[in-house]
């Protein structure tokens, strides 16, 4: 008798029914359906806000090269003149940047003009998709 319940017993804690798997995978699906959105939405501003933090850092390193040299590179010159020396750059103390300058998050390069529209400089990013204007993860990110 003790031998029958132990066999039960081990039969009943085994694993879990086919049923039982499907439930909990039809409980997951829903949830992912829910949340999955919202964590997409939250990776795309966070592209954004990552691309705003690299424009300060390249704002002050800029700032530091101005410092040093009197002016703010040209815009031929552009962002590289914070890694490498320019010809014309007399005073010139770099480089400004621990690497080399950075990659936007959508892996473009930051567009840079001295003078600038908005400021003495200006330093920004298109966004997602590469070109002026738009809303959301497509907007133009800058330093204006």
């Amino acid at each position: 008798m003790i031998s029958g319940r132990g066999r039960t017993a081990r039969r009943t804690s085994a694993g879990f029914t086919l049923m039982e798997l499907l439930v909990v995978l039809a409980i997951l699906g829903l949830l992912m359906s829910l949340v999955g959105p919202q964590v997409l939405n939250q990776l795309g501003g966070a592209k954004t806000k990552t691309a705003a933090i690299q424009i300060k850092d390249l704002e002050q390193s800029l700032e530091m090269y101005k410092l040093d040299v009197g002016r703010f590179p040209s815009t031929s010159e552009g962002l590289d003149a914070l890694v490498s020396k320019p010809a014309s750059a007399a005073g010139w103390n770099g480089p400004y940047l621990k690497s080399d300058v950075p990659l936007d998050p959508w892996k473009r390069e930051y567009q840079y003009k001295a003078p600038g529209e908005h400021g003495e400089v200006d330093i920004f990013s298109y966004g997602q998709n590469g070109t002026p204007g738009g809303e959301g993860e497509d907007q133009d990110v800058g330093n204006w």
